[in-house]
């Protein structure tokens, strides 16, 4: 039974070989994970549902992945990954800067749940910026953490990528990069430590 790692190479190999089709299998391998940070992200800030939905996420990063690919046509599975993760990464965080940066409507908005027998309804109305409608702290770690993920040094910014962008196991992790078990454990370790220190312990 082939593993994740050797069937994104064969997809890359032929995509690199120019079989075009092989480019919507890499896609959505990597939007398949991407759906999942997402929704990781929405259960903190339920109310971005109220204006992006995880499929309208996943097409903007389906296509800010596809241009990067048909840019620049990695040649093996570790060059797809590192570009995918650059891609994740940058779209999750879009994601919270569209919505609730300065300018998004997020940070102007709050949601109160109607009190109904169904539970289904809700009204939107405009709040100041500064009234706590939202937890601007908790989406200042989001958006760090992703920030301070893509400054890790490049070791352990790769084995971070595999592990947690794209949910290798830390056994075919190891196979991806061609380094021992006790090698990728030491800088997953290490970029996990990195990440608590430069987050103050207040990881999302």
């Amino acid at each position: 039974m082939h593993t994740h790692a050797e069937h994104l190479q064969e997809w890359v190999t032929r995509y690199a070989e120019g079989d075009d089709v092989a480019l919507n299998e890499l896609l959505q391998r990597s939007m398949d994970r991407l759906e999942v940070l997402t929704r990781v992200m929405f259960r903190d800030f339920v109310r971005l549902r109220r204006w992006e939905e995880t499929g309208d996420v996943l097409q903007n990063a389906s296509l800010r992945l596809c241009r990067a690919l048909l840019a620049t046509r990695p040649v093996d599975v570790r060059g797809f990954l590192a570009l995918a993760s650059l891609q994740i990464r940058r779209e999750l965080t879009d994601l919270v800067r569209r919505h609730f940066g300065p300018e998004g409507i997020g940070a102007n908005h709050e949601t109160l749940d109607s009190i109904s027998s169904d539970r289904s309804s809700t009204t939107a109305l405009p709040v100041a910026p500064a009234s706590g409608s939202f937890d601007p702290g908790k989406l200042a770690i989001w958006s760090e953490f992703h920030r301070e993920a893509s400054q890790l040094p490049n070791d352990e910014r790769e084995v971070f990528d595999l592990i947690y962008y794209h949910g290798f196991s830390q056994i075919e992790a190891a196979r991806v990069l061609d380094i021992s078990e006790r090698t990728l454990q030491r800088r997953w370790q290490t970029a996990r430590l990195n990440l608590h220190d430069a987050l103050n312990g207040q990881l999302p």
